[in-house]
């Protein structure tokens, strides 16, 4: 027995000397793992997909929570005997990435505006290389037992050409289009941002009642009255009957302008006087409501620019009203319009308590202003109905099952997503546009000339893609995907490539605030691209908050770094903290009393399996023939061992139907309470008898149980079960890792 076990358990020395022997070991890659020959399995493979990390700073709960239920899974599966890949990697994550950069040139007193494009990309690859290296060892000392040989990122090489060749199919096939469209505009960020990227806030504002003419309007937003196109009203409103078709003339301070009077069923008759102002440029309701009555108005005037300053220079003469206004940010023009219609007498009244949803930037939350821009959007409908289908025939099951009605309501109603983004730091767009003619040019390499009028006065589009349009690739990109054409040729070889083995994957195991950021757009870009499913199942975890179940975040104090409670408890501790009462789809409550609780519980295994062991060190409890003529087991050991047998069931039954929090709990307590509680306590006499049959038959029984609880115990708790496995009299394989469950 190993001098160690003379001392208190230290996870901290522990866990590093055995991640490094797993390492050094190789089996974590599935091409050096050998079935057992018991196992009826022949080969069958398990694969996990890692949800990559951004690689723009350290992990946090959630990635710890990710980790110790992907290498649970990861684990039993190999310890079943299939042949189980966990494919690490990390994710560039463009606009979060470059805003977390920002932040740090802010600190340093600089502006990302200031730095070239070149430089400005280069200093953010070196910045997430760095980054990635720390997480990488991170992931480590939580135990993750990927295949650290298969790494991607999501710049790779490989991975741009094949997400670029993605958009280029998608361009031909016609599910990808250059639109000219109102898009979600960050002013901080000067970038578009798609539906998802936004986030809602119900804000209490005032709503203006402004006399248009014989009409009044009511707004929340006065300062766009320069961009107005029509005036709108619902044609069941009997109140504007007479007015519906005609124009009217209205004073917006600067000036005069003629607007047209135009029904339209959106507008909601309760709301305000039940007429509203059209502004298609500056907000999205207001530009479909031009879509449907183009052969009627103006098309969209652009009044706001993209820094959030008032711009009416190609609309109205200089004077008095225009030079305060102009230049103006948006908060500040709406003072000043207001306090013009004022003297004008042209506000009817202000309603100070309105309540209304705002939309703001999901990470500067800033509110976002709609500019109208010409984008790269995807057909989303199109990807949608296959990705829709394959969920109700059950070829993709979600855990917990309700998340499927939340999915089926997104894609049912989903819209067009815009995937470029005005950044520096992604995978570029392979697009080229012709400056003589507008010619776009789709491909990878820049054209010689342009096929339309024949010159070369060519550009490349300056855009990125938004980073969920390559993360939606993910699981077959790294798997080493290639296109049916490039595959023929290299399956004449007889060597299986990772994506024939491995593809689909099994789980997709990811945070349910992602279900549609991510799970869904790797639904469809894999039924559209790789023409299969990418995953089995779609296992959500729910969100990790604090004892009081508040959102973690800096500002209110209450992070929890989970490596500092690593370096205090041990990642076996923090790994069950996470997952025992911890059911799927729901957040948990989590406190640092939990890790120092499974610490404990960490102790006594230590403390039990010592005992143990310094008891059975020298008994020879390994020759069949030694069992056969010394054991001689008691009705009481018979029926421990049967309680042990259907604990063993039970736990791999929960296993099977990813219960890990029930699997988790019924082995601690079995250890705790049972095991060493009783089982140990009522064979200490029979450890000191001198009848050597009962002596071994009580060692027999403590050990067997106690090598079985390990291999129970090693998806939750891998280094000290290893650890202690080390030492074990009997092992029948090298690491507890690749024994057989």
């Amino acid at each position: 027995m190993n001098d160690n076990f003379n001392q208190p358990y230290n996870p901290f020395e522990t866990e590093k000397k055995i991640y490094k022997k797993w390492e050094n070991s190789g089996y974590f890659n599935p091409d050096n793992l050998l079935i057992p020959k018991s196992s009826k399995l022949k080969a069958k493979s398990f694969c996990v997909i890692m949800p990559p990390p951004n690689a723009n700073g350290s992990l946090h709960l959630g990635h710890a929570l990710m980790t110790a239920l992907e290498d649970i899974m990861i684990r039993y599966k190999r310890m079943r005997g299939f042949k189980t890949l966990w494919l690490p990697g990390a994710d560039h994550a463009g606009f979060e990435t470059q805003v977390v950069y920002e932040k740090k040139l802010e600190k340093e007193g600089k502006s990302r505006f200031q730095i070239p494009r070149e430089k400005l990309w280069q200093e953010i690859w070196d910045f997430t290389q760095a980054n990635k290296v720390v997480m990488e060892e991170q992931l480590k000392r939580l135990g993750a037992s990927c295949d650290w040989s298969r790494k991607k990122f999501t710049l790779d090489k490989d991975i741009i050409e094949k997400t670029q060749d993605t958009f280029i199919q998608m361009y031909k096939e016609g599910l990808i289009y250059r639109g000219n469209r109102l898009v979600n505009w960050c002013v901080k960020h000067q970038t578009g941002l798609s539906e998802l990227e936004t986030k809602h806030e119900e804000r209490t504002d005032s709503l203006y009642y402004i006399k248009y003419g014989p009409i009044t309007v009511a707004t929340v937003r006065p300062e766009t009255i320069f961009g107005d196109t029509a005036v709108a009203v619902n044609p069941k409103d009997k109140r504007y009957k007479n007015l519906i078709g005609k124009e009217i003339e209205v004073d917006i301070a600067v000036g005069k302008i003629n607007l047209k009077v135009i029904a339209d069923k959106i507008v909601d008759i309760e709301f305000g006087t039940g007429a509203v102002k059209v502004t298609p440029a500056h907000d999205q309701a207001d530009f479909e409501i031009w879509q449907r009555h183009k052969d009627e108005i103006d098309g969209p005037k652009e009044v706001i620019d993209k820094f959030g300053k008032i711009d009416l220079k190609d609309y109205f003469p200089k004077n008095e009203i225009y030079e305060k206004l102009q230049g103006l940010k948006v908060l500040e023009a709406r003072k000043v319009i207001v306090e013009e219609l004022q003297k004008r007498g042209l506000i009817e009244k202000i309603d100070n308590n309105y309540k209304h949803d705002v939309s703001l930037c999901y990470k500067c939350s800033n509110i976002l202003e709609p500019r109208l821009m010409s984008q790269w959007f995807v057909k989303m409908d199109t990807l949608a109905k296959p990705a829709i289908k394959t969920v109700e025939k059950g070829e993709i099951k979600f855990i917990p099952a309700r998340f499927k009605k939340v999915y089926f309501h997104w894609l049912k109603n989903i819209r067009d997503w815009n995937i470029s983004r005005q950044i520096v730091w992604g995978i570029p767009i392979p697009a080229w546009f012709c400056k003589d003619c507008g010619e776009i040019i789709v491909s990878k390499e820049k054209p010689d000339k342009c096929e339309k009028c024949n010159r070369t006065n060519i550009e490349q589009d300056k855009d990125v893609f938004d980073t969920w349009f390559s993360s939606g690739q993910w699981p077959f990109l790294t798997l080493g995907y290639e296109s049916p054409s490039k595959s023929k040729i290299k399956n004449q070889k007889s060597k299986l490539t990772d994506y024939e083995k491995f593809y689909p994957t099994d789980v997709m195991e990811t945070g349910w605030d992602i279900l549609f950021f991510w799970v869904a757009r790797m639904i469809m870009l894999g039924l559209y691209r790789a023409g299969k499913i990418p995953f089995k199942h779609v296992y959500l975890h729910g969100l990790v908050r604090d004892k009081d179940k508040q959102k973690m975040s800096k500002s209110k104090g209450n992070v929890i770094d989970p490596l500092g409670l690593v370096n205090e408890y041990g990642a076996d501790a923090l790994r069950m903290a996470l997952i025992i009462g911890n059911t799927p789809g729901n957040d948990l409550a989590f406190s640092e009393e939990k890790v120092r609780g499974y610490r404990n519980f960490a102790n006594k295994i230590w403390q039990a399996s010592r005992f143990v062991l310094m008891n059975t060190e020298h008994a020879d409890l390994r020759k069949p023939s030694s069992r056969l003529t010394q054991i001689r087991l008691t009705a009481h050991d018979k029926k421990r061992l049967k309680e042990f047998e259907n604990l063993k069931k039970s736990v791999t039954k929960e296993m099977d139907s990813f219960k890990f929090y029930i699997a988790g709990e019924k082995i601690y307590h079995y250890f705790w309470h049972t095991f060493a509680d009783k089982i140990i306590e009522e064979n200490k006499e029979r450890l000191k008898s001198e009848n050597l049959t009962d002596r071994q038959t009580a060692q027999f029984v403590l050990l067997e149980i106690l090598t079985g609880s390990l291999k129970l115990l090693h998806p939750f708790m891998p280094f000290i079960t290893e650890e202690i496995y080390q030492n074990l009299p009997d092992k029948k394989s090298e690491f507890l890792m690749i024994g057989e469950w």
